[in-house]
């Protein structure tokens, strides 16, 4: 009984850690707002592994559930698009706090780091080209010409990840560390 009192009190959030989420989740929408119209250009991943990495699976992913979530009620709900950022963000954002959890200098692992963020990144693709011809039907031939369509801009999106990994990951954790 008192295990199951300690656990629950454990997942309990306090108000303040519910307002960092609330603003992370607002400053990762944002972010996607801004860069939403350049294809391939994005922050959103590294805002996520640089979080999750910091503050544990169980942060990233809430924080994941909740930008899936609220993206839908500003960017109109599309449940496709849901089920893809539901499934993708907490797979990676459970991936880096893993990561976290067994990475104690995370500068010395930084190759490792972004490369498994660019395959995450490559993955979120490829689960979408998996996800969207089940949704909708699509032919085998209509569902080969979506994926084909798709590695012009994987390409961009991949490079972009292992730029800002690289460049932000570090500083980001920094921020994330102080308000820790």
């Amino acid at each position: 009984m008192k295990r199951a009192r300690k656990e629950k009190k454990r997942m309990a959030y306090t108000a303040k850690e519910c307002a960092y989420i609330a603003v992370f989740v607002a400053l990762v929408i944002s972010a996607q707002l801004a860069l939403s119209m350049l294809a391939g250009v994005e922050v959103v991943t590294v805002l996520f592994i640089a979080y999750a990495f910091t503050f544990g699976v169980v942060k990233g992913t809430f924080s994941a559930t909740v930008f899936s979530l609220v993206r839908q009620l500003l960017f109109g709900v599309d449940l496709k698009v849901l089920v893809l950022y539901l499934i993708y963000y907490n797979f990676l954002t459970a991936v880096f706090g893993m990561l976290g959890k067994n990475i104690k200098e995370p500068k010395e692992k930084m190759p490792l780091l972004i490369l498994i963020a660019c395959v995450c990144t490559v993955c979120f693709t490829m689960l979408d080209n998996l996800l969207t011809p089940l949704w909708y039907g699509y032919t085998k031939k209509t569902a080969w010409l979506y994926f084909k369509y798709s590695l012009p801009v994987v390409f961009p999106q991949t490079v972009c990840t292992g730029i800002t990994t690289a460049l932000l990951f570090l500083p980001l954790r920094k921020v994330f560390l102080t308000v820790k």
